[in-house]
């Protein structure tokens, strides 16, 4: 070969590879690996498929093919190229509709996803956390409180059920000026119907069969009595905001998210529609319920497993934080152990283990062509679980949070496990979260011992997928601390 025509060769763009052509696990004919996953681990079984074929593979759910991505710049790259080049599944946007679910910024692409964005960030800035803080101490006391009764009580105590009432009390009153107060009352409160909807959403996105578009199941039947029931509780919020935008003043300046967006789409120039604001205070509920109180429940979870952590902790909340009657924002600000156990139960724990997109367009990653509707399992937990990223990256560690070492540092370690996404669509509830997951810490390990955590099946909890990721539901026991 002449030297002009080796020049020209190494010229030559390299050859895309393409999907079929990358490693896969074995599969059956038409189910592919259908059969090989269990539903509420499927997260962990592609994991463990990225140890063996490493972070780009393919693997089939009966007539889906799925491209899997275990690299996280790569995810870090397709997160950032939306809502362009990436959205949801619209297999998720198929089942929410079915489901009746109205579409807020979280199920929203393109121009009605823009149209929301920045109204939702706005609501749930440091400056509106700031604002309602006192509304925040509040629900944190409600908390102590039921936590106390049932330390006298010598009472075992639903670990994850009163931590999503603490979550929807938090989110209803900051994004909606609602009073739910779920912490006090054992009635049928407005939870108990959220914590049917991300399941089913779960359920029907990785069914074999839409057997409910046929015949309704006695837990279909349930889901549209749920789904009626948090519909009527959310015109309820929305007919509240109204009485109260009928003062000018509060018109022309809203004091929450809802008043906000009711305001917006009583403009006919802003685009957000009645339907938006329905959607957006649905998602508001179901986000803000189910993530933060997972994480809540890992955290506390994995505190009590490791003594040494927890005693900083507390220490920490002792000196900084104290006597919740003089709580400031600014003292929680404080709290850099606390919020270092928050992000590294994150790393480990995450409830968002994996994130599925679509392409929108033709493009490519990592030498592979992605063609329009390729379906994408971006496996977002497991570069976080690699030494080569963190040391020692199975253990619970918080003080690699602490570190300003660049390589190894808590910004670096950010970069690799987003667990607040990343891009134009990172978590707009992220600050809102990280607070709520500070005060009931505070709440917890400055007012009780923790006598007892325990799993269902005994030892560590398992973690069950159903649309984010929780420990088995797990039991705490308390005495008051002297």
């Amino acid at each position: 070969m002449s030297i002009q025509s080796e020049t020209a060769a190494a010229a030559a763009p390299a050859r895309l590879r393409e999907i079929d052509e990358l490693p896969a696990p074995p599969g059956l004919p038409f189910v592919g690996n259908l059969l090989q996953v269990d539903r509420a681990r499927i997260h962990q079984q592609v994991e463990r498929w990225v140890h063996e074929y490493g972070p780009y593979f393919r693997f089939q759910l009966g007539s889906r093919r799925i491209l899997a991505i275990a690299d996280h710049a790569t995810m870090g790259a397709l997160l950032r190229d939306r809502p362009d080049g990436f959205r949801r599944t619209k297999r998720l946007a198929e089942i929410s509709a079915e489901i009746g679910s109205a579409v807020g910024v979280f199920g929203a692409e393109g121009e009605a996803w823009k149209r929301q964005r920045r109204m939702v960030m706005a609501g749930f800035d440091p400056r509106h956390l700031r604002a309602y803080f006192p509304s925040l101490v509040a629900v944190s006391e409600r908390l102590g409180g039921r936590w106390g009764r049932a330390a006298d009580a010598g009472a075992a105590i639903d670990l994850q059920a009163d931590l999503m009432r603490y979550t929807v009390d938090t989110v209803a009153g900051l994004a909606f000026g609602a009073e739910v107060n779920t912490l006090e009352s054992d009635a049928d409160v407005i939870q108990q119907h959220l914590d049917k909807i991300f399941p089913a959403l779960f359920r029907r996105m990785f069914a074999a069969l839409p057997t409910w578009r046929w015949w309704k199941s006695p837990a279909d039947r349930e889901l549209d009595r749920s789904v009626a029931a948090v519909g009527a509780a959310i015109q309820g919020f929305v007919a509240a905001a109204r009485a109260r935008l009928e003062d000018p003043a509060r018109r022309a300046a809203p004091k929450n998210l809802l008043e906000a967006m009711i305001v917006a789409a009583d403009d006919p120039q802003s685009g957000i529609t009645p339907s938006e604001v329905h959607g957006n205070v649905l998602t508001m509920l179901l986000a803000g319920e189910d993530t933060t109180a997972n994480s809540l429940a890992w955290a506390i979870w994995l505190l009590f497993s490791h003594p040494e952590c927890l005693a900083r902790a507390r220490a920490e909340i002792d000196e900084r934080a104290g006597d919740p009657a003089a709580w400031t924002i600014d003292d929680f600000a404080k709290l850099d152990y606390v919020e270092a156990c928050a992000n590294e139960t994150l790393r480990l724990r995450p409830v968002v283990p994996f994130l599925m997109l679509q392409a929108l367009r033709e493009t490519s990653v990592a030498g592979i062509r992605i063609p329009v509707d390729t379906l994408i399992w971006g496996a977002l937990r497991s570069d976080s679980l690699r030494e080569e990223f963190f040391e020692e990256a199975t253990l619970f560690r918080p003080e690699r949070w602490l570190g300003a070492d660049v390589a190894h540092g808590a910004t670096s370690a950010n970069r690799v496990a987003m667990p607040f996404g990343a891009g134009p669509r990172v978590c707009p509830g992220r600050h809102l979260a990280m607070l709520e997951i500070k005060m009931a810490l505070a709440v917890l390990l400055g007012r009780f011992e923790i006598v007892d955590v325990a799993a269902r099946s005994g030892g560590e909890p398992l973690e069950e997928l159903s649309f984010t990721m929780s420990p088995e539901p797990l039991t705490l026991r308390l005495r008051r601390r002297r």
